[in-house]
């Protein structure tokens, strides 16, 4: 959440930039709230120190009169603060002003292409269509069991996934993130913390009062809720692998072939706890990172500043790497890296304590931020995609060579 000192100086600013993530919080009812809490806050300190007086000059009649009044207060304040605290959290992640203002992904901004894309000499199959010849990938009898938009994987594919995954891992671990398999299931306060409204509102899978994770960053970003880092310890980063779980809900009819939209797939996914300085650097590093490991697997791609209306809740920028898919012939997303800033941190209280010296015994806020180092079934598709041959067979990536031990899937 923001810090309310912050929207009690900017209001019409908060206004306007939630507005141009599609929200429209109540920031009048929200100050209107604060001011009477904080009023109260003041009654309820002064009345517990006239009590204490009371109880020292052991006067019962004023004191007995003080107890009532006090909670009667008290009382108040509860409600208050209840009303205070479902206010802010309806209150966005402020987009950055280097964020395009949009409202869908036409507005969003191509930085940069890169990469060749692929010329063929025949006419390209889809990656379902290559998983079917190949018996690599099989919808239907998924479809049998556990309904549409689920798929097994087989074969090659299997030993393809746990390349990706080890070479992802190979290359964050020696940049020093700390490897890591997350629970994938969360509770509700967690879910609640990480400030996406999607867990509530069908987006996300629920068990009880529990959650399936959308993502590894679900899990990792509240590991560390509730406490507080050295300054030494920053940057902390970690690299985390998982299933990740999503309803898809509202994408009727949209990417429903082959595995592209589904509601199971893994993911390995990057997150960072930085100070405020560090965040724009760590930004650009983690997006460094996801260019460096899908240059290396030779796919053509781009990477797009996404704009307002596009961003999460929690989210103030965030850029996305659309890897190009011959048979759409276009660029389709396949990572993102985001800055939640200290949003996440204010609901899950994760604060780091600075070094003596350096901006004095203070506690502050940790930023976060996430990326994807591979959204698996994704880069498969791409990679089946790109480097399919005539016969049928599909090359492999050099870079994975040792970890598959074959160089292609045979027709």
């Amino acid at each position: 959440m923001l810090d309310i000192k912050f929207i009690r100086e900017n209001a019409k600013l908060v206004e306007e930039k939630a507005k141009q993530k599609g929200y429209v919080p109540n920031i009048e009812k929200l100050l209107e709230v604060d001011e009477k809490r904080k009023n109260l806050i003041e009654a309820v300190d002064k009345l517990r120190q006239e009590r204490n007086q009371s109880a020292k000059k052991q006067d019962k009649e004023t004191g007995t009169k003080i107890k009532v009044d006090l909670k009667n207060k008290e009382v108040e304040l509860e409600k208050a603060s209840e009303e205070y605290y479902q206010l802010i959290r309806e209150v966005p992640n402020l987009p950055k002003d280097d964020v395009p203002v949009g409202r869908d992904e036409n507005d969003n901004k191509v930085l940069r292409e890169v990469g060749e894309k692929p010329k063929f000499d025949f006419e390209p199959k889809d990656h379902l269509e290559l998983g079917l010849g190949l018996d690599l990938i099989d919808t239907e009898r998924a479809s049998k069991i556990s309904g549409p938009r689920f798929a097994f994987l087989k074969n090659e594919l299997v030993t393809l996934e746990f390349a990706i995954i080890r070479y992802a891992f190979d290359i964050l671990t020696q940049e020093g993130f700390i490897p890591i398999i997350p629970p994938v299931i969360i509770n509700k306060k967690p879910a609640e913390g990480l400030g996406y409204p999607e867990y509530e509102t069908g987006e996300g899978y629920k068990i009880d009062d529990q959650y399936l994770v959308g993502t590894a960053e679900h899990s990792i970003v509240p590991m560390h809720m509730n406490e507080t880092f050295g300054e030494k310890d920053l940057p902390k980063r970690y690299v985390g692998f998982s299933p990740a779980f999503r309803r898809e809900a509202g994408s009727y009819g949209k990417d429903t072939r082959g595995i592209f939209r589904v509601h199971q797939f893994d993911k390995v996914e990057m997150v960072s706890f930085v100070k405020s300085e560090d965040e724009d650097k760590e930004h650009q590093y983690l997006l460094s990172l996801e260019e460096k490991m899908v240059q290396s697997l030779a796919l053509p791609y781009r990477v797009v500043n996404i704009c307002t209306g596009e961003l999460g809740f929690p989210t103030a920028q965030k850029y996305d790497i659309e890897t190009w898919i011959p048979s759409q012939q276009k660029y389709r997303e396949t990572h993102s890296a985001s800055t939640n800033t200290d949003f996440q941190s204010r609901r899950l209280n994760i604060k780091f304590f600075p070094a003596e010296g350096q901006g004095g015994p203070q506690k502050a806020y940790v930023y976060v931020l996430n990326a994807t180092a591979f959204a698996i079934g994704r880069t498969i598709i791409a990679i089946m995609e790109n480097f399919q041959a005539k016969d049928g067979s599909i090359q492999i990536p050099k870079a994975l060579h040792k970890y598959t031990g074959f160089t292609k899937i045979p027709s």
